[in-house]
């Protein structure tokens, strides 16, 4: 599960009706949808949803009719299910195939010594793991309790690779290449899109480090003592302190980050503070095991990718010249697109996009989704901007997918703020998706019901044994959207494919809004009433 950034936002009233619908595009009018039968309905009615409202649209693939329709034409809050759009888009412009290839040129001469008496400069390709997430084997590590939300979710499980194993290949093939010394500056040239704000935590740009965070690994310490504090990835563009001590057994578990957001990176000296009390026998949430995880934002990713690259090279035995600690020299960039292939020094290629769709669904990795759109909307049309690339965007998916403008309201790629869409949009994506070359790779990125990403954890059947059956036969995604004023859930959605018992290939969407919670874990029940909502859907058709 990963519930995401909290926003204000205005209620959009939901009707609370039940409606017919003519679905648009791959979706056939058909005969009349069925009421919700009373299983489901059943689960709809537990008491924490008294003042909730349900929306729920379920659609046979094979003959194009609705099952069932309830509040399917009301534009609903669907979170990260707005992934489905942005990661359709870039798998059927860019193909799962794709590969990004990140190379490293240098601008001017090397002499007999191996002295680059110029510049190296980094090109940056928009691949969102830069090697960082590369397991032995060539495939990409992905954590069920990704980082990327430790700090909404509390803790994270992290992968086991070297963030910067991108960067220490590309140092090293500099070197293999015969370079010893570079007199000139490093520099990342980041113009391949125009920095979109993120969450309102920092300019994206398309370089990236460790996913643009520094992973904070706490352990407890002696009673009494300091607590075990240790961060990742190590280098000088961004170090971490701690004053955090060990507490009394039973005290409440304080855990602050100062500052989250730092915005130093690229200056001497730039470090963040871990404070707070960490009690004895405290038992970290999710994992239920130490490290309990947490991070900072890397607020300026040019910068720390330069400084890395620099170290990087350093530790390969090329000696750099330049300050490994200032802001990223753009300025000495030569016109985009003038690089001699005969002056390329090194290239890093990344797994193929079919697997950073997987990274994206499968944890709700949102700025990944967000530079997918981008780069979505650089392919299809040259756009640079979030505005065009959502133009773009638009514009597929009245064209190709026949699903009018009025039923979505998008402002990033990855599902924050007032992001909405109807149940019946989605499902139309959806079932348009099935019929695309491209569906095999979209299907396999979704987390899977009690198997892995944001569903594995959905498997507590034991009410009704019959349901278990369902594990592994429902690929949907999650989107979580809580508010703080007063403490909402104001949307869990969920949507995506399943196959049922009878064989039947379905699509659907469902999602409740507004239920009160007192903390994350009251989210969790709402997970499972959703699993065993999509469980039914398998038994009963």
């Amino acid at each position: 599960m990963a519930p995401h950034a909290v926003y204000h936002w205005t209620r959009i009233g939901l009707i609370s009706a039940m409606v017919a619908l003519a679905a648009c595009g791959d979706i056939d009018s058909g005969p009349a949808p069925l009421p919700v039968p009373p299983e489901i309905a059943s689960v709809m009615h537990k008491p924490p949803y008294s003042n909730a409202t349900w929306a729920l649209q379920v659609v046979d693939l094979d003959s194009g009719n609705v099952i069932y329709s309830l509040n399917a034409a009301t534009p609903t809050l669907i979170a990260s299910v707005r992934k489905l759009f942005s990661v359709a888009m870039a798998l059927n412009q860019l193909g799962p195939d794709h590969r990004f290839a990140t190379p490293v040129y240098r601008q001017g001469a090397v002499d007999a010594s191996g002295t680059l008496n110029g510049d190296l400069i980094l090109v940056a390709s928009g691949d969102l793991t830069m090697g960082g997430r590369t397991n032995p084997d060539g495939s990409l590590a992905i954590s069920n309790f990704d980082h990327n939300e430790a700090n909404a979710l509390q803790n994270a499980v992290l992968t086991t690779p070297d963030p910067l194993a991108g960067y220490n290949s590309l140092a090293a093939q500099i070197a293999a290449a015969g370079i010893r010394k570079v007199t000139g500056e490093v520099v990342i040239d980041d113009r391949l899109f125009q920095p979109f704000e993120f969450r309102q935590e920092f300019d994206a740009k398309p370089i990236f480090v460790n996913d643009d965070v520094v992973d904070v690994i706490v352990n407890p310490g002696t009673a009494g003592g300091a607590a075990s504090v240790d961060w990742r990835p190590k280098s000088a563009a961004f170090g971490v302190q701690s004053t955090l001590q060990m507490a009394a057994a039973n005290t409440p578990l304080e855990l602050d980050l100062t500052p989250e957001l730092p915005t130093c990176i690229g200056a001497a000296g730039c470090t963040g503070t871990v404070s707070g009390d960490l009690p004895a026998g405290f038992v970290p949430p999710l994992t239920n095991q130490y490290p309990l995880i947490r991070t900072f934002r890397i607020t300026n990713p040019s910068n720390y990718a330069r400084t890395v690259l620099i170290e990087a090279l350093e530790r390969a035995g090329v000696t750099v010249v330049a300050a490994p600690l200032e802001s990223n020299p753009t300025q000495l960039l030569p016109a985009p697109g003038s690089y001699a292939a005969s002056a390329q020094v090194a290239q890093l290629v990344s797994q193929p996009y079919a697997d950073y769709a997987k990274l994206i669904q499968k944890v709700s990795y949102n700025l990944g989704a967000d530079t997918s759109l981008m780069l979505f909307g650089l392919a299809a049309n040259g756009s640079t901007t979030m505005a065009g690339a959502l133009a773009a965007e638009q514009n597929v998916l009245s064209t190709q997918f026949q699903i009018a403008a009025d039923q979505l309201h998008f402002i990033d790629g990855s599902g924050g703020g007032d992001t909405t869409g109807t149940p019946q949009a989605v499902t139309t994506l959806l079932a348009g998706m099935s019929k695309r070359p491209t569906y095999s790779a979209y299907l396999d990125a979704l987390p899977v019901l009690g198997v892995d990403g944001s569903l594995a954890f959905v498997t507590d059947f034991t009410a009704d044994p019959t349901l278990a059956g369902a594990k592994g036969q429902v690929h949907a995604k999650t989107g979580t959207f809580v508010s703080p004023s007063p403490l909402t859930l104001e949307s869990q959605a969920l949507a995506g494919y399943l196959t049922s018992k009878s064989g039947r290939h379905l699509v659907f969407m469902m999602a409740v809004a507004n239920v009160p919670i007192t903390g994350i874990n009251d989210v969790l029940p709402v997970f499972q009433d959703e699993g065993t909502i999509a469980a039914l859907l398998w038994k009963l058709q």
